[in-house]
């Protein structure tokens, strides 16, 4: 049974112009190039905060200076995003003396696997894990497609605890400083990093604090989200550690269960994003762009861009991909769009 905990930092984003009857876009990116083309990455979530997947390019209206352009004179079309973007996630698992000693394993392993099935093919995701030591254990590197813990499972099953302590916090700092190389080492323009942490407990090794673990997240500009499970999980720190959604799972019969629903909502995310190019019309000065997106009549959202149009010319392809400057954006942390923070209970 999946429940909403009260008073442990239940967030829900509605972050974007409008109030909380209008849809909510937020620009991630854009790319202005010749001959005339324009390019926008933003996030797309509806009245509630919650992700918004699936949109064509006929659900979006393109003006320019308060005009409406033709869909036919624009072009406009919606660009696989992987063009621009690369996403990764890291998932890292307690396996402390109190995981692998009360039998817990397999349904960690079963759980893993699970997770890797659910963000999506595309979504390049690691696993590594922790127990008492300084260093984290890498169980799987960064990968995308159905492969990705082939190897994996046999260090899952296979997995002898070094140190029972938990260093929790350490193996955050060391997690989200990998997430953080990971991304800045790639070539294409904008980084995604996601980091989801399981536990079964608190800090026990005192290697880092709570403020350092918070701390090296928020400077990784990444989402980060905790599945906690037992009762000796401090709700709080679950919190803090996981500004972007905690789940607290009472029973190990419903580990697999929190670890498919954390990646249902990390690819439904991962939908919410678009990238729109279209052809201007405009062929010099400055211009004010806005782009609304409908859902119905009652739905609807904009966001706006100022751009230099000076020199463009036609024979524009919208197909062409858009220039957005490597580099320019190192982390991208997802725009518009918060966890939620849950219980299950058996």
């Amino acid at each position: 049974m999946l429940k909403t905990i009260q008073g442990i930092g239940l967030v829900v984003g509605l972050i974007g112009i409008g109030g909380c009857h209008r849809v909510q876009l937020k620009l991630v990116d854009a790319s202005v190039q010749k001959p005339s083309n324009v390019a926008l990455y933003f996030t797309v979530t509806d009245k509630k905060g919650e992700p918004v997947g699936g949109m064509t390019a006929d659900k979006f209206k393109i003006y320019e200076d308060g005009k409406l352009i033709s869909s036919y004179e624009s072009q406009q079309t919606i660009l696989n995003p992987e063009v621009a973007s690369i996403r990764y996630t890291l998932l890292l698992l307690d396996m402390s003396g109190s995981i692998v000693e009360s039998g817990q394993t397999p349904l960690v392993q079963e759980a893993a696997g699970v997770f890797i099935g659910g963000v999506g093919e595309q979504e390049k995701v690691a696993i590594y894990a922790f127990d008492g030591r300084a260093e984290l254990v890498e169980i799987a590197g960064f990968e995308s497609g159905r492969g990705r813990l082939a190897g994996g499972k046999n260090r899952l099953s296979s997995w002898k605890t070094e140190d029972p302590s938990t260093n929790l916090n350490g193996a955050v700092v060391e997690a989200a400083r990998l997430l953080t190389e990971t991304m800045e080492s790639s070539e294409v323009p904008l980084r995604f990093g996601t980091l989801v942490v399981f536990t079964d407990g608190t800090d026990r090794a005192h290697r880092a604090t709570s403020n350092d673990a918070v701390s090296a997240v928020r400077k990784a500009g990444v989402m980060a989200y905790v599945i906690g499970l037992g009762g000796e999980v401090d709700a709080e720190e679950m919190t803090r550690l996981g500004p972007d959604g905690v789940v607290h799972v009472e029973d190990q019969t419903s580990i697999v269960q929190a670890f498919s629903d954390m990646a249902e909502r990390i690819h439904e995310m991962s939908q919410s994003y678009y990238l729109l190019s279209y052809c201007s019309p405009s062929r010099a000065g400055r211009h004010e762009l806005e782009v609304e997106a409908v859902l119905s009549e009652e739905e609807k959202g904009k966001l706006g861009y100022n751009f230099d149009s000076e020199g463009f010319e036609p024979d524009c392809d919208p197909n062409d991909k858009p220039a957005f400057e490597v580099g320019s954006l190192k982390k991208a942390k997802t725009a518009g769009v918060k966890g939620k923070t849950n219980q299950y209970n058996q």
